[in-house]
């Protein structure tokens, strides 16, 4: 069979029975122990049905961030992209961002008792200049008594539904916080925490750091500790289990216009041979259900506005499918969309350089924005500002 595996995992055997134990969040059991990562603009209900059904409803799957002062004041479009599919009925899981203790308490008491989530993880990742320049995301975890403020702040709100927490390495080499975060979870009660293996500096270039994953394996004993950075086949989750010890693998940016990639993971977690790569036809036929579904979800106008990011990604490496991306990125209406992939040829083979293809984000890098002072007063427990007010929802 044909699994297209790239020359960097052509060696990497399947898993062996009982190598891997299932992934224990709270009372969450994830086996094989895959999280589907949090991403903005992605992860909505829609994306989480495809990712569910390709792997059987077997992994844990998070929906995109949503703003705790957003979601406290009702903002329709932040309580949109907080519900939940008719599918989601054990395992809600969603992201939750702020930097206020006293406003993300109300959003996690909100969350918990009146939309019955099961799951909340807290991002401390966040590299956006915006948001590390009024100290919020990345920035945070600079601040220990500020992070464990507002993990504590959670923890207690939310009750028996376990918190987890997902950060980065640091700001930069020369300022890496990740121990004292993950420190700083266990001691609180959150269930698992998650390294994304780059500092805020390097966004999503370079290879991710997956020595930064065992080395937070070593110092974070009680809870699970999760690796994310650089799975783009699901060899690379079986690597970096087996190399960094950690219980459970965060899927991100490999996913993306590729949700069959959960099958494939849960397939050679639990020692089976992957199923073979979808043909052209197949990620068409993916394509026009992803589009169906963000209709149902979004409505026809703001559905089809969803879709246009994703047809680059699904189409990536095809050949002779590059002069149709202008007219999708462009798509108004679904007899639209249907009529620009009638015609593409179904047969073909799904391309080898598409597996580990860049996909959302460039490979540039930055100098983190923080704001004045703020290295210098790293005891507080203050935010400088409030980055939440500059989302309205």
């Amino acid at each position: 069979m044909n699994t297209l595996r790239s020359p960097l995992n052509q060696d990497v055997p399947l898993a062996r029975p009982g190598e891997f134990r299932p992934l224990h969040i709270g009372s969450l059991v994830v086996d094989p122990p895959i999280v589907l990562a949090p991403m903005a603009g992605i992860t909505n209900a829609p994306f989480r049905t495809l990712c569910r059904r390709f792997s059987q409803d077997r992994c844990l799957y998070v929906s995109e961030m949503i703003t705790a002062r957003a979601f406290v004041e009702g903002h329709a479009r932040t309580h949109k992209l907080a519900s939940f599919g008719a599918d989601e009925s054990t395992r809600r899981s969603i992201q939750l961002y702020g930097t206020a203790p006293d406003t993300l308490a109300q959003a996690t008491k909100l969350l918990v008792e009146e939309c019955g989530v099961h799951h909340i993880d807290m991002n401390f990742g966040c590299p956006v200049r915006k948001v590390t320049a009024a100290g919020g995301g990345s920035a945070i975890p600079v601040r220990p008594k500020l992070l464990q403020k507002i993990v504590r702040s959670v923890v207690k709100s939310a009750g028996s539904v376990p918190v987890t927490i997902k950060f980065r390495k640091g700001i930069d080499d020369n300022l890496l916080t990740y121990l004292d975060a993950g420190r700083i979870g266990e001691e609180e009660g959150v269930r698992a925490v998650a390294l994304h293996a780059r500092t805020a500096a390097q966004l999503y270039s370079g290879e991710a750091d997956w020595n930064a994953i065992a080395t937070l394996k070593q110092h974070v004993r009680t809870i699970p500790v999760l690796g994310n950075g650089d799975v783009f086949e699901s060899w690379d989750a079986l690597r970096m289990l087996r190399q960094t010890g950690c219980d459970g693998v965060v899927v991100g940016r490999g996913c993306l216009g590729r949700p069959w990639l959960f099958a494939e993971l849960c397939a050679v977690l639990t020692g089976v041979q992957p199923p073979p790569p979808p043909t052209l036809g197949e990620v068409v036929d993916t394509m026009r259900e992803h589009v169906r579904l963000l209709i149902e979800f979004f409505g026809e106008k703001n559905g089809l506005q969803q879709i246009r990011k994703f047809t680059g990604w699904y189409l990536k490496g095809f050949p002779r499918t590059k002069h149709l991306l202008p007219a999708l990125h462009m798509v108004k209406t679904q007899a639209e969309f249907e009529a620009l992939v009638a015609d593409l040829p179904r047969d073909v083979p799904y391309p080898e350089v598409a597996l580990r293809a860049r996909r959302c984000k460039d490979g540039s890098t930055q100098v983190v924005s923080l704001p004045e002072g703020f290295l210098e007063c790293r005891d507080q427990d203050i935010c400088v500002a409030d980055p939440d007010e500059m989302d309205g929802g």
